[in-house]
């Protein structure tokens, strides 16, 4: 009892008051040095600050979750990060709680947060919190000549042997197949916009079917990378860079053929401590807390005036604005993945991809 009076003098003294003690946000993330960057960036200060608790759980896809919970009745999430076209979709499906963009924080210029994101971060449902790309990776010691250098190398298994590991799904693997086939970044989804760009994607990703280990986790690829079981993966740009990064990995990054996308918070449809949420969203969302999530993670902030806010890599001297996928020098041969597209053939195209990987 003491050690409890003690505990809430300090949190009123720091302007927390007992009643916010009693409150509780439930994340749902992804886990791995992602989920880290939630726990740093903003679950952390965010107790600190308001006295209410943030309990994180993780998910191979937060977004499944949320379609079940809402759909049975039977929600405890309060907040989920999802992948943009997800967001999307759950909310045309009415599973989600609109988002009033008036609650998030304005930028320090006191510019609106609705001037200061990316186009397309704010929308209905959902709020971005950083962009991430699906990237080919490497491991360096398994070639100590030619380097892989773009997409159509991740295909040659000739020059460059060794079995591959690959997102099990359709999207980003069919326009990185199609890019692989020498379409151009910016021509890739007038290709897969018709039957014969879907069947010449499908055709490319035959000539490696059998050399492909397919991953469902994010932390499996660098696993994969680590243990030898492949020499190259298809992977999220941050989990290749934390491996490499703080476990020393000997793993390279090739950003030419990135594909880059958003995610960002939702509110499933009856999260039980919808207030609490709406202010751990506008905490979280503020330029302050994206930049800090960044050098944690190597995903770049949705927020303007967060880029000039991200310092280094943490722990280190070492700037973290050359490994984020909305670095200038690494959009050159990049590919911004086309949400409206997803929203619109994800099921279609999904299901051509499960009897596809199912065939002989």
């Amino acid at each position: 009892m003491k050690r409890t009076l003690i505990l809430t003098s300090a949190l009123v003294a720091m302007g927390v008051s007992a009643q916010a003690q009693d409150k509780q946000v439930n994340l749902l993330s992804w886990g791995g040095a992602y989920g880290r960057s939630h726990v740093e960036a903003y679950a952390k200060p965010f107790e600190a600050k308001t006295g209410i608790k943030v309990v994180i759980s993780d998910a191979d896809n937060p977004a499944t979750p949320v379609k079940a919970q809402v759909e049975a009745g039977n929600v405890s999430i309060d907040v989920a990060s999802v992948e943009y076209a997800d967001a999307v979709r759950l909310c045309d499906e009415g599973l989600l709680e609109e988002l009033d963009p008036s609650i998030l924080t304005p930028a320090a210029d006191g510019t609106a947060a609705v001037d200061d994101f990316i186009d397309g971060a704010i929308t209905e449902c959902f709020v971005g919190t950083d962009v991430y790309s699906m990237i080919l990776a490497y491991d360096d010691g398994k070639f100590p000549d030619a380097k892989p250098a773009g997409a159509a190398d991740f295909f040659d298994t000739a020059k460059f042997p060794g079995k591959r590991t690959m997102r099990k799904g359709a999207k980003f693997n069919l326009e990185f197949a199609l890019m692989a086939d020498g379409v151009p970044p910016d021509q890739v989804y007038e290709v897969l916009g018709t039957p014969e760009g879907v069947d010449r994607a499908f055709a490319k990703l035959d000539t490696i079917k059998n050399n492909v280990i397919w991953w469902e986790a994010g932390a499996q690829p660098p696993q994969l990378l680590a243990d030898g079981e492949v020499s190259m993966a298809f992977a999220f740009n941050g989990r290749i860079f934390d491996a490499a990064q703080k476990e020393g990995k000997p793993f390279k990054i090739v950003w030419d053929g990135q594909i880059y996308e958003m995610e960002g918070w939702v509110i499933p449809k009856g999260a039980p401590n919808a207030e609490a949420v709406k202010e751990f969203i506008a905490f979280s969302t503020a330029p302050e807390q994206q930049a800090r999530a960044a050098e944690f993670i190597s995903y770049g902030p949705p927020r303007i005036s967060a880029a000039a806010l991200v310092g280094n890599i943490e722990g280190t001297d070492v700037p973290m604005g050359p490994n984020l996928p909305t670095f200038a020098d690494n959009l050159q041969q990049a590919l911004a993945s086309n949400l409206d597209f997803w929203v619109d053939h994800d099921a279609e195209l999904q299901e051509r991809f499960n009897a596809w990987l199912a065939s002989n």
